[in-house]
């Protein structure tokens, strides 16, 4: 079985709240991208290695074969370790904050820059990528979507959107939350694809017999930060709300706006009426598995996360899923959230030009075509790419995918407002959706989270 994207949630790292002196409280690490000078060389560092720490996923493993590409066009070694995803990032904390620079390059998602970055703990990259003696002509940077880009980059003031700042990581691959649904079903009973929130409620009431273990729709319900961030997220950003205003010079949480409470309470009714009976306890893994063994008819999460569990083989309903963006909002909105697994490089690492030359060849166009052939290596980052050799891998046998990532693609960005205790209060925040859920006033709740949560942000 193919793991999914973006289930780092699971792992829901517990970042520890450093100041930002640097690395371990020490002196800030200078950036390294100044000393590379004179003609760009990918042999300039032959006889070097370098280490790099991985979770194991898709990317990961299509990357993987092509790892003695890199070395017979460089000269220089990789050694990968793989953490398990449960432990990745409790590792990862551990070295980056012991000021370590055993690993020279890593794994991480988007909202790790906004506790990774501002210790100093992160290589800016954007000085890299400036200097043309250390970064090929033919890299690309800006085939890379924008949305990608932009979520990759902060300046860590408080109310700054996305897109400021340095580059703290490549984007390697991603996900939009969209919805998957059984196609042989709904073709079958002859229903037309919802294009309102209200329509996909009523159609997931309408599909769901509990008395035939059979429900409407699935999505994330744990105490996790990843329960908001899929289809929750999405939605309630196409819906009109917002996370936070910056008035006045701070934060202020809004998911306790007329808007935010009307949703919440709309997403938590579908839950009870279309949801799986135990929606508390679901992550990614189970609601994606419902989907593939047709208890669930539709889920609004990730597609990747949903794509292999249409190849030959990989679940029951295999050969009968399909994919439509979900919803657009009132405002013809296809506002989409999104994650995205990126490579980063450690600030405390003595072979940052190694390190500098591995980054770029594994975000490359060339790279980037060779993993996607593996067949398991889902949305590309580049739009070249996704053009060329995905849209050749995916072929006839993904109904509704290409489709569904075209119509995203131009709005699909991390919707959250970046802040620092991003981890702690989303979390809070799916706790509230648990007190609704088991029937507390949506209104009370989300007033009390946003309270809490408007004090967390500033301080």
């Amino acid at each position: 079985m193919l793991r999914a994207f973006g289930i780092a949630g699971m792992a829901a790292a517990s970042v520890p709240i450093l100041s930002a002196c640097g690395v371990g409280g020490g002196e800030k690490p200078t950036n390294g991208a100044s000393e590379v000078t004179g003609g760009f060389n990918w042999r300039a560092l032959e006889g070097t290695s370098i280490n790099i720490l991985q979770t194991p996923h898709p990317y990961q493993q299509a990357l993987q074969p092509l790892l003695a590409d890199f070395t017979e066009l460089t000269g220089i070694t990789v050694k990968a370790d793989l953490v398990p995803e449960a432990d990745y990032f409790t590792k990862l904390n551990t070295e980056l904050a012991g000021g370590t620079g055993k690993h020279d390059v890593f794994m991480l998602g988007a909202y790790f820059i906004w506790q990774y970055g501002p210790p100093a703990w992160l290589e800016d990259l954007q000085p890299w990528l400036e200097n043309t003696s250390a970064t090929s002509d033919e890299y690309d940077f800006e085939d890379i979507y924008e949305g990608l880009r932009t979520s990759t980059r902060w300046d860590f003031e408080l109310g700054s959107p996305l897109g400021t700042g340095g580059q703290w990581a490549l984007p390697l691959g991603f996900e939009n939350n969209v919805v998957t649904y059984n196609k042989r079903v709904f073709d079958d009973k002859g229903i037309t694809l919802p294009d309102t929130f209200d329509g996909l409620i009523q159609l997931a009431t309408d599909l769901t017999d509990r008395s035939e273990n059979v429900y409407g729709i699935a999505t994330r319900g744990s105490k996790s930060w990843a329960t908001i961030h899929p289809g929750f997220m999405t939605q309630f950003t196409r819906e009109g709300a917002k996370d936070y205003e910056f008035r006045g010079g701070e934060l202020v949480a809004t998911m306790d706006s007329d808007k935010a409470v009307a949703f919440t309470e709309k997403w938590i009714d579908m839950m009870h009426a279309a949801g799986p009976t135990s929606w508390t306890t679901y992550d990614y893994p189970q609601a994606t598995g419902d989907l593939g063994d047709g208890k669930a008819m539709m889920v609004y999460d990730a597609d990747s996360a949903t794509y292999p569990k249409n190849k030959p083989g990989a679940s029951r309903e295999a050969g009968n899923l399909a994919w439509y963006p979900g919803p657009a909002g009132p405002d013809g909105s296809y506002a989409t959230n999104l994650w995205t697994w990126s490579l980063a490089m450690n600030a405390r690492s003595e072979k940052k030009h190694a390190a500098w030359l591995f980054l770029q060849w594994a975000t490359s166009k060339g790279t980037l075509n060779d993993a996607v052939k593996s067949g398991i290596f889902a949305n590309p980052v580049r739009e070249s790419v996704f053009n060329d050799t995905f849209k050749q891998e995916v072929g006839e046998g993904m109904p509704g995918y290409l489709e569904t990532f075209e119509t995203v693609i131009g709005s699909s960005k991390i919707q959250f407002t970046p802040q620092k205790k991003f981890f702690d209060t989303t979390e809070d925040w799916a706790v509230a959706l648990q007190d609704i859920y088991g029937g507390k006033d949506a209104k009370s709740a989300l007033s009390s989270l946003a309270k809490t949560n408007t004090s967390k942000v500033n301080l």
